[in-house]
């Protein structure tokens, strides 16, 4: 497995994050949709991380947008058939540790209440539920948490 800062630009990083809308959006309604769309994930305020097999597939990803005051933590996915093997703490370990070295001591995310998998997942990573954070508001279908 190779873990890498990449361009989220390429087919097989729009697969990765078209298949994560396909799996969130049924979940919530529309007004409780927190996702960045390409142009954003390019922006030079965000570190975008892929994980790739041997022969170079993409297998997993997730990007830390990077403001004065946090890093938000987004995009985060994994292909279902590669779950469990670690890419995900991977992709979030390599994240973070870019996010401190470029200053950034506080890591937020949103994620939602219908996602138990990935709200566990961030608390095996340290991160805690806290309330809404920058531009967010009250949801119930949003669980806010920082590290």
């Amino acid at each position: 497995m190779n873990i890498s800062f990449e361009s989220p630009r390429q087919a097989e990083i729009v697969t990765l994050i078209t298949l994560l809308d396909e799996y969130q959006v049924p979940l919530y309604p529309a007004e409780s949709h927190h996702g960045i769309d390409m142009e954003a994930l390019c922006q030079p305020n965000v570190l975008f991380a892929v994980a790739r097999d041997g022969t170079g597939k993409a297998l997993a990803c997730g990007a830390l947008v990077l403001s004065s005051e946090y890093g938000e933590v987004k995009r985060m996915f994994t292909l279902p058939d590669q779950r469990g093997l670690g890419l995900a703490r991977g992709v979030l370990t390599l994240l973070e540790e870019e996010g401190r070295r470029r200053g950034c001591a506080r890591f937020m995310l949103e994620t939602g209440y219908l996602q138990p998998e990935a709200i566990a997942f961030y608390e095996r990573c340290g991160y805690r539920k806290r309330g809404p954070f920058g531009d967010y508001s009250e949801d119930p279908n949003s669980i806010f948490m920082q590290k």
